[in-house]
């Protein structure tokens, strides 16, 4: 299981301070309970991707314990004189590897941080990013790459004869084309080029079998 923390962000200026950072639009919020969404550097890869929701006076956000602290950190260096506060509250909750994996969902630990774009990680078709909300911190790469359709690796889901771990490289014809995102057992995540999903792909050897996703 993957351990979650919640981040509050807090104070009377919580909600311009968290819109102009977050890909997804929190005026949502106001009809919704939850959604999604992303914090990008100014590259536009992905430092952080869960779940926000209202908390009283600010937002709570879901990330994995074993980057809460960073983002705070990283947060707080965009502050600037925002009367925004920031709180880290460990209340056990736990994310299943493997649903994330079979709903396409992925899951954004310390060895991802900033190594993928919102497309690359399907962020888009998940619905965790807006495309007219206005600036957020990386939103004219993720805006440039949208218009131009110029997405061409993606998350895919696949299965190994034999697990693999986080981080190995997937192989076509010898050649290192993409990177293990998530895995749970033998049902793993992969970011990969589009136009090779396809063909026959190796993590260490290892053949991989190419599955469906719900939202594909």
């Amino acid at each position: 299981m993957h351990k979650i923390s919640t981040i509050s962000v807090t104070g009377p200026d919580a909600f311009e301070f968290l819109q102009g950072q977050l890909t997804n639009d929190l005026k949502r919020l106001e009809s919704e309970q939850e959604i999604l969404a992303a914090w990008c550097s100014p590259k536009g890869r992905v430092i952080w991707f869960g779940t926000v929701v209202s908390i009283e006076n600010g937002y709570g956000l879901s990330a994995p314990i074993e980057t809460a602290e960073d983002i705070v950190k990283r947060l707080t260096m965009f502050r600037f004189r925002s009367k925004v506060e920031f709180d880290i509250a460990d209340d056990g909750a736990t994310a299943d590897p493997a649903v994330l994996v079979e709903h396409g969902h992925p899951f954004v630990g310390a060895k991802q941080v900033e190594q993928f774009t919102p497309h690359m990680l399907n962020l888009d078709l998940l619905d965790a990013v807006s495309f007219d909300k206005g600036c957020y911190t990386g939103q004219e790469i993720v805006a440039r790459t949208h218009y131009k359709g110029a997405t061409k690796r993606r998350t895919l889901r696949f299965a190994s004869e034999t697990p693999v771990s986080v981080g190995d490289k997937i192989s076509l014809g010898g050649r290192d084309i993409g990177e293990v995102l998530n895995v749970a057992g033998n049902d793993l995540l992969a970011v990969v080029p589009v136009d090779k999903a396809e063909e026959p792909l190796f993590v260490n050897g290892i053949s991989l079998d190419k599955r469906e996703l719900p939202y594909l």
